[in-house]
């Protein structure tokens, strides 16, 4: 189930929301927690309990784990680190890494390792990271434990952000699962973000992404130029943005309407003047995640320079290969510590100096990357960037004997560029005053109603609903 489909947003969603309404605050949690399981065991009742053991086995442990001292605590904690690694290795990297052997096995001329391909449960990326923050804040001493597994539980499973994040941290939401604050403003703030989101993913995000496929996979369709690739990858470039934040922004939508504050996940990143910057705008709860529990603890910043770039390194390629099991997550991931690491030798000092063109020289470097990330594999990865590269025909063909450009693409791609635009302020209350409450939810409210309305409808009528990051 994801929240751009019609069981979601005519069913459990409203279900959802009223039953919490009128519940008395003492069993909120119990009914989110139900709710949260259905939600996921309606898209993966085949790892329902797998999951659900993982939890367990993670809360009594790491109760455990508080009460030890010195040798046996550093034991335990390094036993349940390995652990929910080796799940998430287990589950999303075991057939990367044969076939990856049966391939060298197969230019060497050896036999084959015989192999039952391994199914990737949802959200399997995002549930082993939010488990482990939860295990090294214990161990820390940042945050205390949970003293009820099912509150536990409830965060493990929390369905805004199971699927797809945003990562949120236990020590971030640990006083919200018992205490957390419930008004009509809040509720309304979260629908109109939470409608935002959805009409980034539906009426943009789908829509361009079509597009997309169409330019650079349909070849019975349409011829692969330069000029198709480059339209093709910018079209995906603008996809994979609104795809994502789009689902970001519903599950802080959803989280508000629930009484939760969920961390922001992006930050108009491709208005960025530099890779460094757009690192600190893109994926925001990930890129936080790595630096504070991976860059730091290998040294960050305090070591010298070649271990600096050595760290970068390894960041971006764990980076890359937890975004998917494939070599051209592995490539873009070194692609962007490359360009991490150029920026720290001497990019950074060019592009202060040349101002007007660092956010479209960042832009372009940002869209090259992901030819990598949507490649199906390095060859087609290679040919598309010798196609892009050669600028030998730039005109653009017809596709499926239709005109290039349709009305429904142009106000997609005109909304892409406005988004890129900070002309409006992100709807908050952090700015709004008592007096002024009042006009602005009316005001969102009638924002809010009109997209989510043009929204349903897409979603009704449509029949192209992917998610990118659905499968991480």
């Amino acid at each position: 189930m994801v929240f751009s489909s019609t069981i979601f947003l005519i069913y459990f969603l409203p279900i959802v929301l009223v039953i919490n309404v009128i519940l008395p605050k003492y069993l909120k949690n119990y009914w989110l927690l139900v709710a949260s399981l259905i939600f996921y065991s309606w898209g993966e009742p085949s790892f329902f309990f797998v999951l659900i053991t993982c939890s367990v086995i993670n809360f009594f442990a790491v109760q455990k784990m508080n009460l030890l001292a010195d040798l046996k605590r550093k034991v335990l904690f390094s036993s349940l680190i390995i652990f929910n690694l080796a799940f998430l290795v287990y589950f999303k990297y075991s057939n990367f890494f044969i076939e990856s052997i049966n391939e060298g096995l197969a230019f060497l001329g050896n036999d084959l390792i015989k192999w039952n391909h391994v199914i990737l449960p949802i959200g399997i990326s995002f549930f082993t990271f939010q488990s482990l923050t939860y295990i090294i804040d214990v161990y820390r001493k940042d945050t205390q434990p949970q003293v009820y597994v099912h509150n536990y539980i409830l965060y493990s499973f929390l369905f805004p952000h199971l699927i797809a994040g945003p990562i949120v941290k236990y020590n971030f939401v640990s006083d919200q699962i018992n205490n957390r604050d419930e008004t009509a403003f809040k509720f309304i703030a979260g629908f109109v973000r939470f409608s935002i989101g959805l009409g980034k993913k539906v009426l943009i995000a789908n829509v361009i992404g079509e597009y997309s496929r169409q330019l650079l996979y349909e070849s019975n369709s349409v011829e692969l130029t330069s000029g198709t690739v480059w339209l093709g990858m910018l079209a995906y470039t603008f996809q994979i943005y609104f795809d994502f934040s789009g689902y970001s922004d519903m599950a802080i939508g959803l989280g508000k309407m629930l009484g939760f504050h969920f961390p922001e996940n992006f930050d108009r990143p491709y208005t960025s003047s530099s890779i460094s910057e757009f690192w600190r705008k893109w994926h925001i709860t990930l890129g936080d995640f790595m630096k504070n529990y991976l860059y730091i603890p290998l040294g960050g910043n305090k070591v010298s320079n070649w271990k600096i770039y050595r760290n970068l390194l390894i960041v971006f390629f764990l980076s890359g290969l937890w975004h998917g099991d494939n070599w051209t997550f592995i490539a873009w991931g070194l692609f962007h510590g490359f360009w991490l690491i150029i920026d720290r030798l001497f990019l950074l000092k060019i592009l202060n100096k040349i101002k007007f063109l660092a956010i479209p020289f960042t832009f372009l470097v940002v869209l090259n990357g992901w030819v990598l990330f949507q490649a199906p594999t390095i060859e087609s990865a290679l040919e598309q960037y010798k196609i892009m590269w050669q600028f030998d025909h730039l005109s653009l063909p017809l596709i499926q004997n239709q005109t290039y450009f349709n009305l429904h693409i142009l106000f997609a791609f005109a909304i892409c560029l406005l988004g890129l635009v900070p002309l409006i302020r992100r709807f908050s209350n952090t700015f709004i005053t008592e007096q002024q409450k009042p006009i602005y939810l009316i005001s969102t409210s009638l924002i809010g109603g009109i997209i989510f309305i043009l929204s349903m409808a897409e979603v009704i009528a449509g029949n192209f609903n992917p998610f990118i990051y659905f499968k991480f």
